[in-house]
């Protein structure tokens, strides 16, 4: 072939390319498609900062979100808060509600928005906790979740008192990963995890009831759910700080009354976790209410009508109210 011919041949190439719609400057962009907003049934509710300014430590980064989250996937929480859900009659008590989601997103759907929708039925006042999740870029991430659990129950209280209901009705329920760190809030409500701010750390952190739907207990193997520890902990925590965050180690005589829930099947987190919390609440001497079901998986939230994990809202309600007209201080 001559030079003439191969010089004729690029020419050919180069025009094709030109015309071709890949290569065209003319072709526009393909579109991306928008992350759908969250329900309007979270978006209405009222929402309230945990905190003023930046949330102790710093250092958030934002990460990819998974093409195929749902809306009531929340990651990326650079803004912890609380979304409240009010009665239509309110019965004096408040629960501060943790949503799951293996540390890594909240799932503010079945474990949120659904849960509130029956508590203010029965005449609770709810608030849902947006905390920031451990791996996206905080300081002390194995601190973050619980900064701003004792923070969120600090704030329940405070608004318990000002609205006239009773400050000393203020329970917490968690959900799998939300379980975890529920159950680190009525074993560790004490531990300092960050300075003061204002009048509003002075309240006590102590919620006077806890319910810990499937929760993540362990830290460690074999029982932890690996996902959870590893956002939580990084992925070589030492012995000090898993320990550190298993809070059935952490059960002492001033942990509040507790009620749990768990399916035998559940494949995600064992139910060995609950037995794990339940042995030391005996050991301890604290009230335990316990319910096991033969099935119900994971994540079932507040379960389904014709599933026995359908009806736990309703035993659990029985149960605080129990608890609640019984109250004695905890023991020091």
């Amino acid at each position: 072939m001559t030079v003439r011919s191969l010089s004729r041949r690029a020419a050919s190439l180069v025009a094709l390319a030109l015309l071709s719609p890949v290569a065209s400057a003319q072709t526009p962009p393909a579109p991306v498609a928008e992350r759908p907003a969250p329900p309007a049934a979270w978006t209405s509710a009222p929402f309230v900062p945990l905190w003023t300014g930046t949330p102790p430590g710093g250092g958030f980064r934002a990460g990819a979100v998974p093409a195929n989250d749902p809306a009531t996937f929340l990651r990326n929480v650079d803004r912890p808060g609380l979304r409240v859900f009010k009665p239509a009659r309110a019965n004096g008590a408040s629960v501060l509600v943790i949503p799951g989601g293996a540390y890594t997103f909240l799932s503010i759907g079945n474990e949120g928005i659904d849960i509130a929708g029956r508590l203010t039925a029965l005449g609770y006042t709810v608030h849902v906790l947006t905390y920031r999740l451990p791996g996206e870029g905080w300081a002390n991430r194995a601190d973050v979740p619980l900064q701003d659990a004792q923070r969120g129950l600090r704030m329940v209280r405070a608004a318990a008192t000002r609205d006239k209901l009773d400050p000393h009705k203020v329970a917490v329920v968690g959900f799998s990963a939300g379980g975890h760190l529920a159950a680190t809030l009525e074993t560790d409500f004490a531990q300092a995890v960050y300075p003061p701010r204002d009048a509003t750390d002075r309240i006590d952190a102590r919620p006077d009831a806890a319910a810990l739907i499937y929760p993540v207990i362990a830290a460690a193997p074999p029982f932890t759910h690996a996902q959870s520890a590893e956002k939580l902990l990084g992925k070589n925590p030492d012995a000090a700080a898993v320990a550190r965050r298993s809070p059935a180690q952490h059960v002492t005589g001033a942990t509040p009354p507790t009620f749990l829930l768990h399916a035998m099947d559940d494949g995600a987190v064992v139910p060995d976790n609950s037995l794990l919390m339940m042995a030391a609440l005996r050991t301890a001497g604290r009230p335990v209410e316990a319910h096991f079901l033969t099935e119900g998986g994971h994540g079932f939230g507040v379960g389904t009508p014709t599933m026995p994990a359908g009806h736990w809202v309703e035993m659990f309600d029985r149960w605080l109210q129990r608890t609640f007209a019984k109250a004695t201080p905890p023991a020091e």
